[in-house]
């Protein structure tokens, strides 16, 4: 069974970035098959339009991963009661 790539927020907080590296591979994927210049145009529009959809989504997973980092506080910085 393969480990699920992780990563750190620079707090030392682990995680998940297996769906980020999954859409940046899907991404340099289509990127290679338009510079290969075989395609038709309407292929080559069609997958223009699906890397702006990753892209899109891309940008989004990096918002929720910031955003659950920045959720909790640093180590050493818990709330005080």
């Amino acid at each position: 069974m393969s480990e699920q790539p992780r990563d750190t927020d620079g707090r030392g907080r682990d995680f998940d970035t297996a769906t980020l590296e999954r859409l940046v591979a899907h991404l340099e994927d289509v990127a290679g098959r338009l510079r290969s210049g075989e395609l038709e145009a309407e292929d080559a529009a069609r997958l223009v339009d699906d890397c702006a959809q990753v892209a899109s989504n891309a940008s989004a997973e990096l918002e929720r991963l910031a955003r659950a980092a920045a959720s909790e506080p640093l180590p050493g910085q818990d709330q005080l009661l």
